[in-house]
């Protein structure tokens, strides 16, 4: 365990003050998801522990998959009151099959959910990559203008960062305008 010594405690209210103003407030949600015409909210899965799914899995039995925790439950009904509390009007709610996107989509309750495929993971297999991003493109296609609100997609790592170029944690968003192309990432809780 390292101690503090005398010459060094002068150094941490300096770091704490970089600390503090490096990290940038927290945005309104509505006023980001204005400024780049945003008609998507790409929201990867709430915590759920591990990498990737355990062999052999299957879509139609979430007890072979990897699940939310309790602390990924708590994390996407937080998010859900945070979207709510925003004051975005929400067009659609789109998930993933997998238990632990659809149930995160579920936790939001920001209304009825869809399961798309086109929001499935490809994570470990690379074939599949290329026929999900095309299915993706095809709904992206047809959402209305974010005029009329703004369609949540409950998905995973690798369809964010395919779709956006951004890396985003458990629970982390992406604001997306489909036309432009344009990204940026929404903090949430």
């Amino acid at each position: 365990m390292h101690h503090w010594t005398r010459d060094r405690m002068p150094l941490r209210p300096a770091l704490l003050f970089l600390v503090t103003f490096a990290t940038p407030a927290a945005a309104d949600p509505v006023s980001q998801a204005r400024a780049i015409g945003a008609d998507v909210i790409f929201l990867r899965h709430a915590i759920a522990p591990g990498t990737g799914d355990p062999e052999g899995f299957r879509l139609d039995d979430c007890a072979t998959q990897r699940n939310l925790s309790d602390a990924g439950r708590a994390q996407a009904r937080a998010i859900g009151q945070a979207l709510r509390d925003s004051g975005l009007t929400i067009a659609a709610v789109l998930t993933s099959q997998w238990c632990r996107a659809r149930d995160t989509a579920l936790l939001l309750d920001l209304g009825p959910v869809t399961e798309e495929p086109g929001l499935n993971s490809f994570f470990g297999t690379p074939e599949a990559r290329q026929p999900t991003l095309d299915r993706l493109q095809q709904v992206l296609s047809t959402l209305p203008e974010g005029a009329e609100g703004i369609t949540v997609m409950v998905t995973h790592q690798v369809v964010i960062t395919a779709v956006t170029g951004q890396s985003v944690p458990s629970g982390g968003a992406v604001l997306h305008d489909i036309q432009s192309g344009t990204s940026t990432a929404l903090p949430l809780p």
